[in-house]
């Protein structure tokens, strides 16, 4: 069965092809800058002769135009990995925000869509894109299932303890504002495949997703019970452009002392905080770079990022009441030992002991990088989001 992953950004589409059951990528790749001159598809094929890259420069104007060149790029004659789209069995459309409404993977029906249009006040960076995606693989892929696998899906096993807000229950009752969490895919994908590396399917993990976007959840025996990031991405640790965990006093001070507004407090937590607003860089490689230069900024600002981590994996082992392992994930997580050493330093009392010579070995395998005589494991396990659509999207079918 061939399914077509897709994520369709404002501006991006990133995707890949897979044949399922065999878990098998026969291509994948990146639309960027739709909208905008000069658009870019980096295409790759994993073919028996080897991978292939194509790499094309070209005026896009929206989705629509992006998605069709990428299956102009699935059906040519010369390079292409099927004949015609009829041959796509399944669409897998990653969705950001589910709401109270999806708790799982969905064929996608016009009630399933309007469904998803009611969700667009809770991502409204997201979820509009994600639609269009929907949409326009509807008029390409004519023959295929399109099927929505949710990022809030996962953590929909949250006890009310772990989603509820403090606030007067009206909020929660008559407007849905609770903790959904995100990153779900990823964090669903990796504690998956931890519980396989432990042989342990009653197991208490953290997993730990560090890209631009950071988060964690606490997951036992295979359910999300607690996530740091809340209503919106913005909350829990501190992420590339996003503060993170804030006093909201400190918004009510910003527009009532300091003349801001609510769009640009919003823009300021979102977009200029975090790593940025502590550093002035958002990617990890230049942080890493500004310490080795001695700037101190960038040294608090990687403190301070390992020192939320640090308290969230305190409170997520007392919520599990114990932990058989820690997992490292996404592109920070995943590649920059540096970061994963501050974070694991001094958590001796947990039973976390890293082994910095397995730390720094460099592998696309899931590994473990503590010392023998860890009591609690320290793994590092590359996520992948689009592998985990597909076999949701192919278990579906099989159900159906």
């Amino acid at each position: 069965m061939k399914i077509f992953v897709v994520n369709s950004g404002s501006s991006s589409i990133k995707y890949q092809l897979f044949n399922m059951p065999l878990e098998k990528p026969v291509c994948s790749g990146l639309v960027e800058r739709i909208g905008s001159e000069n658009s870019t598809i980096t295409h790759k094929t994993y073919l028996d002769q080897g991978e292939k890259i194509i790499k094309k420069t070209i005026d896009l104007s929206d989705q629509e135009e992006g998605l069709k060149e990428v299956a102009s790029l699935l059906t040519n004659p010369e390079t292409g990995v099927i004949k015609n789209p009829g041959e796509i069995e399944a669409v897998g459309h990653r969705v950001v925000h589910g709401g109270e409404t999806f708790a799982e993977t969905t064929i996608i029906t016009n009630n399933v869509k309007d469904k998803i249009r009611n969700l667009f006040p809770l991502a409204p960076l997201h979820n509009p894109a994600n639609y269009i995606g929907i949409e326009v693989a509807e008029r390409i892929f004519t023959r295929a299932k399109q099927i929505a696998v949710f990022d809030t899906a996962f953590h929909q096993t949250l006890p009310p303890t772990a989603f509820t807000y403090a606030i007067p229950k009206t909020f929660y009752a008559n407007h849905h504002i609770r903790v959904y969490g995100f990153h779900g895919t990823s964090h669903k994908y990796v504690s998956g495949r931890a519980i396989e590396y432990l042989n342990r399917p009653e197991s208490k993990l953290i997993t730990i997703h560090l890209g631009n976007g950071c988060s964690m959840a606490a997951v036992k025996n295979g359910k999300s019970i607690d996530t740091s990031m809340g209503f919106s991405p913005l909350s829990g640790l501190v992420m590339g452009t996003r503060s993170g965990d804030i006093d909201a006093s400190v918004i009510f001070h910003m527009i009532n002392q300091l003349g801001y507004d609510a769009e640009q407090v919003d823009n300021l937590l979102n977009k200029q905080s975090g790593m940025m607003g502590l550093a002035g860089f958002s990617d990890m490689r230049d942080i890493g770079k500004a310490i080795q230069d001695g700037n101190r900024d960038a040294e608090l600002a990687l403190e301070l990022y390992a020192y939320r981590i640090k308290k969230y994996i305190g409170s997520y082992a007392a919520v599990l009441n114990g932990l058989d392992a820690i997992v490292f994930t996404a592109g920070v997580g995943e590649n920059d030992l540096n970061t994963r050493q501050r974070i694991c330093n001094g958590m001796q009392y947990l039973g976390i002991h890293l082994d910095e010579e397995k730390n720094k070995i460099v592998s696309t395998a899931a590994r473990e990088i503590n010392r023998d005589d860890s009591p609690v494991k320290v793994l590092v396990i590359p996520t992948n989001e689009e592998l985990e659509i597909a076999r949701q999207c192919y278990e579906l079918l099989q159900k159906t």
